[in-house]
């Protein structure tokens, strides 16, 4: 048997699985899976094979408004990849009893298959490392709790931001979220009631990079769940209702060598790599975005005074800056980078792998950081702006692909296969929605994201 086949056994019997998903997160952000019932696992387990599910090398090339291949993706019916389980991140899923996740990561002919998003972050994260440098980070995603009514899908309550009555109106299904990350090792800090009526943010702790985008899938997996379990809706989708608040899924980052932060300056400011960092990631930002905010529906959400990053801006505590820096109460202070041009959209190995790769090409290029923003850059006019290098973000998924396919750092980090498939999948989407008004967006994106 392989060395920790017992072992893997021995767990997943004891938690009375039957069947193991095998889960990968698509182009489209949809997060999907296969699953080996348990008698074929352990019959291969114990046989010394090798245990992968086979998957469609189109299955890639899949956007998220139909399950049919993108034109020009490069990907077709003819081929097969494999879907090899990391077995470091198996769980039992604690709001489905019988069965377990482990992720999978995309191999073919023995060698990791350059499309599979997994492994494009596990690339910058060894290029970071090869800089001597360690990325930590965390996933800040806000959704709505929806309940059902004829055909409508309406907030499942109608209360302002933080309200404690909403904390009593939704305590039951909060309560069974936040017990079903921790049963998966997930460290949940902080919940509240966001702005919009039943909107909702739980945040966890940071982690690893790799491990940040793994707990990202697991919190989507399990809010869904579990609001379904409660008779309710979670969406994800970053705009769902034109008069309330959108939905991000901000990203924090933070950079590491040994068990030093290097973000603070011990002066109350960024250091000088934090400051380059910060610098590459405005350079690159606005064909970021088209991985970061890769919907159109992701536009709708980025606005001017909306709190969602519509300028080329960075500030201390500054939550119309695209990029923010926190301050911290008692650590010194500050401890990290929050990337707010980012949504629930996003597949997020490529959201973090890419925001990796531009901040350290901010370190490389040794990009100058411009003075901090500390007022609403939609406040200021347009002399002022430009007097001070604010530009206004992209303001349609068309400018932010026609920006990323311009980008060859971006381009290059992700591979010409990757790229290709990516940008491929996500014009399929530009294409099929255009036109389209909000409530038939959210009529197709509410379950999928």
């Amino acid at each position: 048997m392989p060395e920790n086949a017992s072992t893997i056994l021995t767990r997943l019997r004891e938690g009375k699985a039957r069947f193991v998903r095998v889960v990968w997160c698509d182009n489209g952000n949809v997060i999907r899976g296969k699953a080996i019932h348990m008698d074929a696992l352990t019959r291969q387990l114990e046989g010394g094979e090798a245990v992968a599910v086979g998957l469609s090398a189109a299955q890639q090339a899949i956007p998220v408004v139909a399950d049919a291949v993108a034109p020009g993706s490069g990907l077709g019916p003819v081929g097969e990849v494999w879907l090899v389980p990391d077995w470091e991140t198996l769980q039992m899923l604690p709001y489905a009893p019988g069965q377990a996740r482990v992720m999978g990561e995309m191999v073919k002919n023995g060698q990791p298959w350059p499309w599979c998003a997994r492994q494009f972050l596990k690339r910058m994260v060894q290029r970071a490392a090869d800089q001597g440098l360690a990325i930590k980070a965390a996933f800040e995603p806000e959704f709505y709790l929806l309940k059902q009514r004829d055909q409508d899908s309406l907030p499942a309550d109608n209360m302002p931001f933080a309200a404690t009555l909403a904390m009593d109106l939704h305590q039951e299904v909060v309560m069974a979220i936040a017990d079903a990350l921790t049963t998966q090792d997930i460290a949940v800090e902080q919940y509240y009631p966001e702005s919009g009526p039943g909107q909702q943010e739980i945040s966890v702790r940071y982690t690893d990079a790799l491990a940040a985008a793994d707990q990202h899938v697991v919190y989507r997996e399990t809010v869904k769940a579990i609001a379904h379990q409660h008779g309710l809706i979670a969406s994800f989708v970053p705009k769902l209702f034109e008069a309330h608040a959108g939905s991000g899924c901000h990203l924090h980052l933070s950079l590491w060598r040994g068990e030093q932060n290097l973000i603070p300056d011990g002066a109350g400011g960024l250091s000088q790599t934090a400051q380059s960092f910060t610098a590459g990631l405005l350079h690159h930002l606005p064909a970021l975005m088209a991985i970061t905010t890769p919907s159109p529906n992701s536009y709708r959400r980025l606005r001017p005074h909306c709190w969602s990053g519509a300028y080329a801006a960075w500030g201390m505590d500054n939550r119309e800056a695209a990029l923010r820096v926190p301050s911290n109460f008692s650590l010194p202070s500050p401890t990290h980078l929050e990337l707010k041009t980012v949504d629930g959209a996003a597949n997020p190995y490529l959201a973090l792998g890419s925001a990796i790769a531009a901040g350290l090409d901010g370190i490389a290029q040794d990009y100058a950081l411009p003075e901090p923003v500390q007022v609403d850059p939609g406040s200021l006019s347009e002399e002022e702006r430009g007097d001070r290098a604010i530009a206004r973000l992209p303001q349609s998924l068309a400018e932010s692909l026609t920006a990323l396919e311009a980008n060859s750092l971006l381009l290059d980090a992700l591979g010409e296969p990757l790229a290709k498939t990516y940008l491929a999948v996500r014009r399929a989407e530009l294409t099929a929605m255009a036109g389209m008004a909000l409530d038939a967006e959210v009529d197709l994106l509410c379950d999928r994201y």
